[in-house]
């Protein structure tokens, strides 16, 4: 893309919802005394120091292809550089590789995940999870307002069904590279706070490359198209705003 489209301050709206799945994940791993640990897609860096506090005597660094996530978690003083992930490539074997929400935006992401294997040393693990939840209401909401009169000619293109696949074949791409696999997935039912919760949510992730298509000048007529479609798909409670999340999750040993 053109320009850099993440805004860290809007991804963090919700960070303590979007990191559990990430603890849930790296619980998984069983790696004892990794030498060196790569976060890939690391954001703005705070689960990559999680990782360092967990191995500390590991070489870990994190990279992500955006620049203003890079420059947000250079500020923790870690190992954080800007790289793609279909380009990137380490200079030695890695014991721990670990990919949170990312590979949903890489559709050559079933080639990569193989090229990973590839990189993992002997007894590696590779982890990743990605959302499973492209057929819920809020992305059909978003397809269908790209697909309204006010908005077709700009976006009508847009097609966000599901670029991930289902845990069992996640598992048999790996077991056939010779991994040990464990896949499984969880629906968060979350409850989310404050005005527009799920307008906020998708902001900060779905939202993004569809903005980006967009003037700046009609960012918020777009968003208060989705914001009808929204309120009726999830209404707000007296307890918040109910947002089912359903996610995969792959951990494999080479």
């Amino acid at each position: 893309m053109s320009r850099d489209i993440w805004d860290p301050s809007t991804y963090h709206r919700y960070a303590d919802e979007r990191s559990r799945p990430f603890r849930e994940l790296v619980g998984r791993i069983r790696a004892d005394q990794p030498d060196y640990v790569v976060d890939a897609g690391c954001g703005t860096g705070e689960l990559t120091m999680e990782l360092a506090r967990r191995w500390p005597d590991a070489t870990v660094e994190g990279f992500d292809s955006s620049p203003a996530m890079i420059g947000k978690a250079r500020e923790l003083g870690g190992r954080f550089t800007v790289a793609d992930v279909t380009l990137w490539r380490p200079e030695r074997p890695v014991d721990v590789l670990v990919s949170n929400a990312v590979l949903q935006w890489v559709p050559t992401h079933r080639d990569l995940l193989e090229h990973w294997v590839d990189l993992l040393a002997p007894g590696g693990w590779l982890a990743f999870q990605v959302p499973g939840n492209f057929d819920a209401p809020s992305h059909r909401a978003i397809r269908e307002v790209c697909r309204s009169e006010r908005w077709s000619d700009r976006l009508g293109d847009v097609d966000r069904t599901s670029p991930v696949d289902e845990p069992l074949d996640y598992l048999e791409q790996l077991a056939g590279l010779g991994c040990r696999v464990d896949a499984w997935e969880t629906t968060y039912t979350q409850v989310l706070q404050g005005e527009d919760a799920v307008l906020g949510w998708v902001s900060g992730t779905a939202l993004r490359p569809i903005l980006d298509r967009l003037d700046p000048a009609d960012h918020d007529a777009f968003r208060a198209d989705l914001k009808v479609l929204l309120d009726r798909a999830y209404p707000v409670k007296q307890y918040g705003t109910a947002f089912p999340f359903r996610r995969i999750f792959v951990v494999g040993q080479k």
